[in-house]
């Protein structure tokens, strides 16, 4: 179930004995997909590094992640067709030029993107997607990019957000997209949905 504002969230509990522990949203995502191809189910994941350890508050710490200070959280966990193929995210899908040139879009499950705040409003318990459908001439990205590690860059008339559980897209021309910091091919059509609480993370 989705976090409502005013609820609490998660509880104190280590990761389990049959937990994963992942440095980074890629090596999250690897397991995710790995498990869902062989049809088993997702395991405890322990986050020790990536932008949705860092939106959760992970230290990066794993003797932490098996003491009682441990916390375990239900997240969200993104899925897109890519090109026709189903794949999944953790932290966030980019679809993107070489500098950010021209159209871009964006689906944020965590709210940062390397060092950019880039989802200020995004939460990974919130069963919705941070969307972005961002057209920017050169000057304005270069502003853009300016406010982006304070999430200052909100509103602009260039970056039209939505907030939802799925949508669809069409970006106009092929894009290259990344999935958690790793290209995975171009597409012109996306379509992204959200699977509320699908993961079980600890921090």
């Amino acid at each position: 179930m989705a976090i409502r504002k005013g609820q609490a969230w998660g509880a104190a509990s280590p990761l389990p004995d049959d937990g994963v522990v992942v440095r980074s949203d890629a090596e999250a995502r690897a397991v995710v997909t790995e498990a869902r191809r062989s049809r088993a189910p997702l395991p405890v994941l322990g986050l020790l590094g990536g932008d949705l350890c860092r939106t959760l508050g992970g230290r990066g710490d794993e003797g932490r992640l098996r003491s009682p200070e441990a916390v375990t959280l239900p997240c969200d966990l993104g899925t897109a067709l890519v090109d026709g193929r189903l794949r999944f995210f953790v932290a966030h899908l980019v679809a993107r030029r070489t500098g950010w040139r021209g159209r871009a879009f964006v689906a944020m499950n965590a709210a940062w993107l390397g060092p950019w705040n880039l989802g200020p409003r995004a939460h990974p318990g919130d069963g919705l997607l941070d969307t972005y459908d961002v057209r920017l001439g050169l000057r304005q990205a270069l502003a853009v990019r300016a406010r982006l590690p304070q999430g200052a860059h909100l509103p602009h008339p260039g970056i039209a957000e939505r907030r939802v559980p799925a949508l669809q897209v069409d970006l106009g021309a092929s894009l290259p997209v990344h999935l958690d910091g790793e290209a995975v091919g171009s597409a012109r059509n996306l379509s992204v949905r959200v699977e509320p609480d699908a993961l079980t993370v600890v921090v």
